[in-house]
């Protein structure tokens, strides 16, 4: 299976979603490498309730 280069959240969105899910002081000192498996799927589903929002505009 072929992988995507392409980034799908911009680097801002994602420090905003962590900065809003508490884990932002993590990613700046770690990145995002260190954020837990469960975190991550806590942005992805922040990003969506986003993107929902965005499109009911």
């Amino acid at each position: 299976m072929a992988r995507r280069n392409k980034n799908t959240m911009s680097p801002a969105l994602k420090q905003e979603i962590a900065r809003e899910l508490g884990f932002a002081d993590t990613v700046q000192k770690e990145g995002f490498g260190a954020v837990s498996a469960r975190n991550c799927g806590n942005m992805v589903k922040a990003a969506i309730q986003i993107a929902e929002r965005n499109l009911m505009r």
